[in-house]
């Protein structure tokens, strides 16, 4: 048979294996999106969704669209900042954890295991931990700085304006970065023993060989781990909803598409909000990819 034609028959078993899962994705993931476009061009209300009336564009560019709202944009800065620096902080401190971690020990596989603690617990619950934790009247964190006189007041760190932010920061970095540390690891894990054994026979100083060897290898397994933790970190909910509820200062833009839909109960105006929020994440991803790709290639 004509190698054009081996070629197309598998193409065609190919498109066949992949089709059961595009209609599982359609169906679970492509229907409720194009239900959200629907109901965003609508002015459906939660209390009665049978009254609902078309109203184009006008959740998105009207008088009273999400795009003319202040809040809205606030939400936007919000998160855009909690993702580039709580996925920067995670980076940096994931590749040091994972060149620590791939280091020869006797007691590797402890510290692999202890290390995923923090990711392994449940967002709720460590985000509740921390509120607890860093509580300005009964928390640990605020006696353990009085006690070392660090401080002469207790700090309110979830309520202060100044402090809310930079305190859920630090507590995404805390629970993440084990998640960031484990991708880089099993990257480092696949750099060739070789080029370890060239540069020590020919004498090359630890840094040159992590600058120009270690690095470049292990690059595409951190832009990859930065791609998931960025999808992340564009819509989170849950970490600062439970610490900061709906406080202006630290509102996301899924609180804010929340707060829309189920405080308000406009389905039509919470609707546009998440198309939105789908939209600024694709197009997030799709600039970062792009970037990404040209680094790479033009590092090959």
């Amino acid at each position: 048979m004509d190698d054009s034609l081996i070629a197309r028959a598998r193409r065609r078993q190919a498109y066949w294996l992949v089709l059961p899962t595009v209609i599982v994705l359609a169906a679970i993931a492509g229907w409720p999106l194009l239900r959200t476009i629907w109901f965003s061009l609508t002015n459906a209300q939660l209390s009665d969704m049978s009254a609902r009336e078309f109203v184009g564009l006008a959740n998105y560019i009207g008088e009273a669209g999400v795009l003319r709202d202040g809040e809205w944009w606030h939400s936007v800065s919000n998160t855009l900042f909690f993702a580039i620096i709580s996925v920067v902080l995670e980076s940096l401190l994931g590749l040091g954890v994972a060149l620590l971690l791939n280091t020869p020990s006797r007691i590797q596989a402890l510290l692999r295991a202890a290390v995923l603690v923090p990711w392994a617990i449940p967002t709720v619950v460590s985000a509740k931990m921390w509120s607890w934790m860093l509580n300005d009247q009964f928390g640990v964190v605020n006696a353990a700085l009085q006690s070392m006189h660090l401080i002469s007041t207790p700090l309110a760190f979830t309520a202060d304006p100044h402090l809310a932010f930079p305190t859920i920061i630090m507590v995404d970095v805390w629970k993440t970065t084990p998640f960031m540390a484990l991708l880089i690891l099993a990257a480092l894990q696949l750099v060739p023993e070789d080029c370890y054994e060239a540069a020590k026979v020919d004498g090359v100083p630890r840094w040159r060989v992590f600058r120009y060897i270690t690095l470049p290898l292990i690059m595409p397994g951190i832009l990859v781990a930065m791609i998931f933790r960025t999808l992340d970190a564009l819509r989170v909910f849950d970490l600062i909803y439970v610490m900061t509820s709906n406080s202006h200062v630290t509102k996301s833009m899924s609180v804010y598409v929340r707060e829309q839909l189920i405080d308000f109960q406009q389905v039509g105006y919470g609707s546009a909000s998440a198309t939105l929020l789908f939209l600024i994440i694709a197009l997030s991803t799709t600039i970062y990819m792009v970037g990404t790709r040209r680094r790479m290639e033009n590092a090959a």
